[in-house]
């Protein structure tokens, strides 16, 4: 049983490990498929758009289970920005209509607005021979007119929307085939550029942009719809929904699949950006203000220095406060090559969709005004400083002294090793928050009493397999909740993708030392995740454990440490609890890290205890 910190130097020979070990794998991969960038392991589990181990849920659905299930239409935020749907229906905002959307797939969304009887969105294809395929062309709301669509730019991104548009569910087979262009595209002017994230349902959410057509006239998106199936090629890749897209325009940060499937399993990205999960996203979602990635790293303050991009020109991406007014009220805009462009009144969701994302509530944990400084070299350990770990606590039996550590996650409820605590002495335990020394006292010391211990109900004291526990506090205000003056709690991970093996993070906890003496005051060290350690533990390891250490087995937890955190930061310094000290050989033995419980395995569990509104960052 592991409980406490053995803090020494750290190895960077951790790292030639790893290498080794995720250069074997490569190898195996790349021999069943070569010239790819994909994790065969990762594409087993069928991840999708709609997979919240991944990706985040949009601002009409909430993460249950994994998946991200469509909300009712009053759980959205209650802003005003009316929208009309394509049935004549006026919605409070996009929000609910999209809600609405998923129980009725017909109610697609028409425009800002409340809706008015002249209102309609045409799209067409021009094919007589074909209902299928064939050049595109948009008749905008107001509009008596046809535009075709522009080329520039045009990708599978809004191929997908297009078709599907059009009543194909499984999007585009094609987006670049050549069409004959007809005598009635030759005279006009315009055409119609847009752009589209490749989720949505409808054309009419995406930025469209009236523009001069500057190619003679002859270059116009075509696309060629998906409706038929069949078995895929060798040199094709067959996503979630069955559909075959080529090998080659897998990783690439578009959504040629149509349900992203092809990005989400990616080692490498092709001209693309791969966040630490394994996605990969376009390389314009860097920066701009909306977090892509789980842990942040597109956002990340190193990357972006603390300032947005400047505003691009009619690409789709981001836009100011001013431009959404420019868009409501038409105005003409210059681009970069001196032409003038029309935004398209009561386009661009998008921007409406991040709008309402900053409207959900977002809970305060993880975040400290005293960053844990960032040290790649410990020798002897690191004492912790007032508010640097604000979410640890200390649990304590009887008058004796303290034997475990534990989480703070907000509320009343800490989180624990089940081999810590038992229900029958749900009355001798004391939780301690706020502490430092626990010998000297100090006025930021709270202590409270409990009021129930949940322990797991798949626990096994034997070989410590689901090892963990919950414990509510007693509010020392009756009739209020707790309050806890000093205490932060960490954020709870909701996915086990946040995090991989190599990142650095931290173990802290009131254990025992080198040559195993006893401290009392509150220590940490950095450690870094391992791969799977099944090799090491045989049958002991379990999916649900994480281990974490230094190659050399310098920096480890030890004896009284149980029950602690393992926090990992994000790119913006927020802090997870990403395992809770458990168990392993030894203490700082060369080969044996440390076994953590994987808290991500739990959070559906943790949820149904505590409820979903005290762990529930951002929108799972």
């Amino acid at each position: 049983m592991k409980v406490l910190l053995v803090l020494l130097v750290f190895s960077c020979c951790f790292f030639c490990g790893l290498q080794h070990r995720a250069s074997k794998g490569e190898e195996l991969f790349q021999s069943d498929q070569q010239e790819t960038f994909l994790i065969k392991e990762c594409l087993n589990n069928k991840y999708t758009h709609n997979t919240c181990k991944k990706v985040f849920c949009h601002p009409w659905q909430r993460c249950v289970g994994g998946s991200c299930i469509c909300k009712l239409p009053y759980q959205c935020p209650k802003n005003v920005t009316l929208v009309c749907s394509t049935n004549g229906r006026t919605f409070q905002n996009y929000c609910q209509l999209k809600a609405y959307e998923c129980q009725h797939p017909q109610e697609k969304f028409l425009s800002k607005a409340k809706c008015t009887l002249s209102e309609k969105f045409e799209v067409s294809l021009d094919d007589a021979d074909s209902q299928s395929e064939g050049l595109i062309q948009v008749k905008l709301v107001n509009h008596t007119e046809k535009l075709f669509i522009c080329n520039n730019e045009w990708s599978m991104n809004e191929a997908n929307v297009v078709c599907r548009h059009l009543g194909y569910k499984k999007g585009a087979k094609h987006h670049n085939k050549k069409f004959e262009v007809p005598e009635s595209a030759l005279t006009s002017s315009k055409c119609l550029h847009t752009t589209c994230r490749g989720l949505e349902t409808s054309l009419a959410e995406c930025t469209l942009i009236e523009r001069r057509n500057i190619n003679n006239n002859k270059d116009f998106a075509s696309v060629v719809c998906h409706n038929e199936d069949r078995e895929c090629l060798t040199n094709e890749f067959q996503c979630v929904n069955e559909k075959c897209i080529p090998l080659h325009e897998t990783c690439n940060g578009i959504n040629d699949c149509g349900d992203l499937s092809d990005e989400l399993c990616c080692k490498e990205c092709n001209n693309s950006f791969h966040c630490n999960s394994d996605l990969c996203i376009p390389n314009k979602y860097l920066c701009n203000r909306e977090v892509d990635c789980l842990a942040g790293e597109d956002e990340s303050r190193a990357r972006c220095g603390g300032e947005q991009k400047p505003k691009p020109e009619f690409t789709g991406r981001s836009h100011s406060k001013a431009s959404i007014q420019e868009e409501k009220e038409d105005i003409s805009t210059s681009s970069m090559d001196g032409e003038q462009h029309v935004i398209v009144p009561n386009s661009n969701m998008d921007e409406e969709r991040k709008t309402l994302k900053t409207l959900l509530p977002q809970l305060k944990c993880g975040v400290t005004n005293h960053p844990v400084t960032r040290r790649k070299r410990i020798i002897g350990g690191n004492t912790a400083k007032k508010g640097e770990f604000p979410w640890q606590v200390a649990i304590r039996e009887g008058s004796g002294t303290v034997n475990c550590g534990g989480i703070y996650i907000g509320g009343c409820w800490i989180l624990t090793a089940a081999h810590c605590v038992r229900k029958s002495r749900v009355n001798q335990y004391r939780i301690w928050t706020g502490i430092l020394d626990t010998i000297l006292y100090n006025q930021e010391i709270d202590t409270f009493r409990l009021n129930q211990v949940i322990i797991h109900e798949n626990y096994n004291a034997s070989n410590y397999q689901n090892d963990i526990a919950l414990l509510e506090m007693k509010s020392n205000d009756k009739g209020k909740p707790c309050s806890l003056a000093y205490s932060i709690p960490a954020c709870v991970p909701w996915s086990e993708y946040l995090f991989r093996y190599g990142h650095q993070c931290k173990v802290s906890g009131w254990g025992l030392a080198e040559g195993y003496t006893k401290q009392f005051v509150l220590r940490w060290g950095n450690v870094n995740l391992f791969p799977n350690c099944s090799d090491i533990y045989k049958e002991r390891f379990f999916n649900e454990m994480e281990c974490a250490g230094t190659f050399d087995g310098s920096i480890d937890s030890c004896k009284g440490d149980s029950g602690g955190p393992l926090v990992c930061m994000d790119s913006n310094n927020r802090a997870y609890v990403w395992g809770i000290v458990s168990w392993g050989e030894n203490c700082g033995v060369q080969g044996y890290p440390g076994v953590y419980t994987k808290v991500a395995k739990y959070f559906d569990w943790i949820s149904r205890h505590v409820g979903r509104s005290i762990i529930s960052l951002y929108n799972v």
